[in-house]
């Protein structure tokens, strides 16, 4: 059928939909099962058929709106990038249309994607995709994309910060203080970005000729860097330790408090992200400071250049972090 000729009543006549069934899907209405939806979406590319409201966006060239996919927005690094994009999107007069998805199996982000693409979107973003089966993600065909934080084996434009340098800034700078030794409280082992940070910090161990302890492992809330502190504070043998995010750091250092543990005299700890929160602790935190404002404006750039023709690289762009010095860290005792 032409593109040119078909409607609504086509889309809902093969996708055996009513019509309403057909708006509430293009409108992006929540109201419709996944089944339902996915019908519809495949009806609408069967037939080629276009909302109006893409219709009139196409005849001006544009619809100067940006589709973004995340993961637990709740988590400090994406709903920091999410907020960088946001105000690159709007500096660069385009809106955002966000979706925030409840597992990253490859079908579920591709649905996203698709149920965007149907929203009126020039291009997507996806944020921190720590995708099951990435090569089984199947995009909308034509749809400019490009993914922060996520290991993609070159399927797609990445940008995002440099966990593993970052990590390494920490470990070096505790080593630096005389510490013998660096413990490590890791973030989940399902992260990306908290096993390059767990990676990095075994890699500078192994190259100073040092045996690595027992790795302590925290959810990324301060309840679990709680444990970890008391857990660590019982073994009493640690004189350094790398936080692979803030929130665990301060769970760990009240932790720390209520065993009698001094920081930094007993022992310094460092944190990962600089959240606002990090420099105002009754110790101020040594941390590592993500650049996310660097992050979602690159994203953006990088999107706006694929929608305006770049060429479509599937190259990694990795920006620094950088070592914030407060008064967490001191020489060994």
């Amino acid at each position: 059928m032409s593109p040119s000729r078909a409607s609504m009543t086509d889309v809902a006549r093969l996708a055996g939909v009513s019509s309403q069934t057909v708006s509430r899907v293009a409108n992006g209405s929540i109201n419709v099962s996944p089944d339902t939806r996915q019908r519809v979406l495949s009806a609408m590319d069967s037939v080629g058929y276009t909302p109006n409201t893409a219709a009139r966006a196409l005849r001006r060239g544009s619809f100067e709106t940006l589709g973004v996919i995340a993961h637990r927005l709740a988590r400090t690094g994406e709903s920091s990038i999410v907020e960088a994009v946001v105000q690159a999107a709007r500096d660069s007069g385009h809106t955002v249309t966000l979706l925030d998805i409840d597992s990253t199996g490859h079908e579920d982000v591709a649905e996203a994607a698709s149920r965007l693409s149907h929203q009126a979107i020039d291009g997507l973003i996806i944020i921190r995709a720590e995708i099951e089966d990435a090569g089984r993600l199947a995009l909308p065909s034509g749809l400019p994309a490009v993914v922060a934080d996520a290991t993609f084996g070159g399927l797609l434009p990445m940008v995002g910060s440099d966990h593993a340098g970052g990590a390494r800034l920490a470990v070096e700078h505790l080593l630096s203080l005389c510490h013998r030794t660096v413990h490590h409280l890791a973030g989940p082992a399902d992260s990306i970005p908290a096993r390059a940070r767990h990676q990095a910090w075994r890699d500078v161990l192994h190259e100073r000729g040092l045996e690595a302890p027992a790795v302590l492992r925290g959810d990324w809330t301060a309840e679990s860097g709680h444990a970890a502190g008391l857990e660590l504070a019982r073994a009493g043998e640690a004189t350094a330790v790398f936080c692979a995010n803030d929130e665990m750091a301060a769970g760990l250092m009240l932790a720390c408090a209520q065993s009698g543990v001094r920081i930094p005299e007993d022992l310094s700890v460092v944190g990962f992200d600089d959240i606002p929160l990090a420099g105002y602790l009754t110790t101020p935190l040594t941390t590592v400071r993500q650049p996310f404002a660097r992050v979602g404006r690159r994203l953006v750039e990088a999107v706006l250049d694929r929608i305006a023709g770049a060429p479509a690289t599937a190259g990694t762009e990795l920006i620094p972090c950088e070592l914030v010095v407060r008064g967490s860290t001191a020489p060994r005792p």
